[in-house]
């Protein structure tokens, strides 16, 4: 067989074997959101242009190398969004959002896309879990979002990350800097790549984020940012530190830090892994509270980070960490004939209305096929149906996995089987492991 076509280069597809695992990430990054008071927005997949152009920056190597950018039928300039900080500052003025008070706080699991080498955990079709906090301007905003960032790593028993922060001040102080780091790059202009050459008069701190082995080794030497911040930005770095230390979140400065995005002011961090290559930040993020007023609001602070799931889940898995089962089939009814395909049918229907995973043969395999697609697909109990049983009112039901049969009624079959399965799940427990918060999840409820 020969396929039309596969899928795009850096694109990834996620099978149904392996999706609960993302399913799991995203319930994870939704619940923990919302107990710190950010809850989801969604934004169009793609943006009039400039939007980005404007918001994430003209010197950044996304809007120079890596947006997919297109024409569209009416001769606008439209592209996929690369990040989703943007979309979410243009929902935020046009729908008015600053008028409900502050802060107003979002979050999001979106799609981006850019136009970059794929390796191992960066695709060009990603996905990001993000948050936004629009209206504070308080260090206590920027503490906050790191510490759910990092409940979210503790939540998801993820280890050997660092926390690196950075404050790359306000637009007074990196106009001192600024000229400091271009009097530095002057003099090794010849050995700048072409594009770092073009940063040096638009945005010289671009220069400190190039890929570039050579423009790397030169950045090392580069002036310090910390060493021009004013006395304004010196005090809120000073106080995010503190409030990190009493909410005991080890981290350490890296004044090397400038984030990839032209909108970022003051504070900057990045969680970082040696386990994912040298691709190795999760998540990174910061404020930018010049953001909304360059996109046309009234001046907003704000800040916010964004975490790839596709890098989250290939650290989980180099790191062993424990994911949920995919959730199993509760009972597969077997069925021997037309009339008792019917009643298998029903059966189905009734037990898949109370919650139950429950299957049954929709492409006429006989009864060993049937059965060994059970057992294939992992289902806990089978119930055969044929006529004998439909005329006796009465069929065996069958546990999987030690072999053990019963007898069950038909006419209180949904009932009884749902008895059955919660004492089926309820006896391997080991009462002593649980706790308050899992109880209502072993009883297949909410938390």
């Amino acid at each position: 067989m020969e396929l039309v076509t596969k899928a795009i280069k850096g694109t990834l597809d996620t099978l149904p074997e392996e999706s609960y695992k993302i399913q799991y990430l995203e319930a994870a990054m939704r619940e923990t959101a919302e107990n710190f008071g950010f809850f989801e927005i969604r934004t169009p997949v793609f943006e009039h242009t400039e939007l980005f152009q404007r918001g994430v920056g003209e010197t950044t190597d996304v809007v120079q190398k890596e947006m997919y950018t297109f024409d569209d039928k009416g001769g606008r300039s439209i592209t996929l969004r690369p990040e989703g900080t943007a979309g979410a500052v243009r929902a935020y003025l046009e729908h008015g959002i600053f008028n409900d008070g502050a802060p107003q706080k979002m979050s999001y699991i979106t799609s981006c896309y850019r136009y970059e080498k794929p390796q191992a955990g960066r695709l060009r079709e990603f996905h990001q879990f993000g948050v936004e906090n629009f209206g504070s301007s308080s260090p206590a905003a920027d503490a906050e979002i790191i510490s759910l960032a990092n409940e979210i790593f503790n939540y998801l028993g993820v280890e050997n990350l660092r926390l690196e922060i950075n404050s790359i001040g306000c637009p007074e102080c990196r106009k001192v800097y600024h000229k400091a780091l271009k009097e530095y790059f002057e003099s090794k202009k010849s050995s700048l790549c072409p594009t770092c050459l073009e940063r040096l008069d638009k945005n010289p701190m671009r220069i400190l984020d190039c890929k570039n082995p050579e423009c790397r080794e030169i950045g090392k030497d580069a002036p310090v940012v910390l060493d021009y911040l004013c006395d304004e930005c010196k005090e809120h770095f000073e106080n995010v530190k503190k409030l990190l230390e009493i909410m005991e979140i080890e981290y350490s400065v890296n004044p090397k830090i400038v984030r990839g995005l032209d909108y970022y002011t003051k504070t900057v961090f990045e969680f970082i892994s040696d386990d994912i290559g040298a691709q190795g930040t999760v998540c990174g993020g910061g404020r930018y509270d010049g953001l909304v007023e360059e996109l046309g609001g009234n001046p907003t602070p704000a800040c916010g980070f964004g975490l790839g799931l596709e890098r989250l889940l290939l650290l989980m898995e180099n790191q062993g960490c424990a994911f949920p089962t995919r959730k199993p089939c509760d009972l597969y009814l077997v069925s021997m004939d037309e009339k008792s395909n019917l009643k298998a049918a029903y059966l189905a229907n009734e037990l898949r209305k109370e919650g139950m995973s429950v299957q049954f043969d929709v492409v006429g395999r006989g009864l060993k096929a049937q059965m060994k697609y059970a057992n294939k697909i992992g289902a806990v109990f089978t119930v055969v149906l044929g006529e004998n049983e439909l005329e006796s009112g009465t069929a065996k039901l069958k546990n999987m996995e030690d072999g053990t049969e019963e007898e069950i009624r038909l006419d209180t079959f949904v009932s009884d089987f749902q008895t059955k399965a919660l004492e089926n799940a309820l006896k391997d427990i080991d009462w002593s492991d649980v706790d308050e918060k899992s109880f209502g999840s072993v009883l297949g409820g909410e938390n």
